[in-house]
């Protein structure tokens, strides 16, 4: 099982594997063609209420990351889709987010025994 991260506005790459999208909304000025993605999980990621109180605020990364948490284990039905891809190789969880190390991919990567 390998998950990568990147943004979704960087070239896709023939390493990629499946590209999955795991924001809630589409980014912006990105058509489906040029943002390469293979699946979009909307719900997967943080819920809104979550989203808009963390806001990319650095200071609250740490309170994010437990409360998506708990969101996560609360979700099987998404966990077991993302699973399943997993289970099949390469995955690259993409996102919108302009901060690459604060964002709802690399909570899920960081705790990717949610997912054996």
């Amino acid at each position: 099982m390998e998950i990568r991260i990147k943004r979704v506005y960087a070239q896709p790459d023939k390493h990629d594997g499946r590209r999955i999208l795991v924001d809630r909304l589409w980014p912006r000025g990105l058509t489906k063609e040029k943002a390469g993605v293979d699946l979009w999980l909307k719900d997967i990621a943080p819920s809104t209420e979550l989203r808009k109180w963390f806001g990319h605020d650095r200071s609250r990364w740490e309170q994010f990351k437990e409360q998506y948490l708990s969101e996560l284990r609360g979700n099987r039905e998404q966990i077991q889709l993302l699973k399943h891809e997993l289970d099949k190789g390469i995955v690259t969880l993409v996102y919108g987010a302009k901060d690459e190390d604060h964002n709802e991919a690399v909570v899920i990567r960081e705790n990717s025994a949610l997912f054996r």
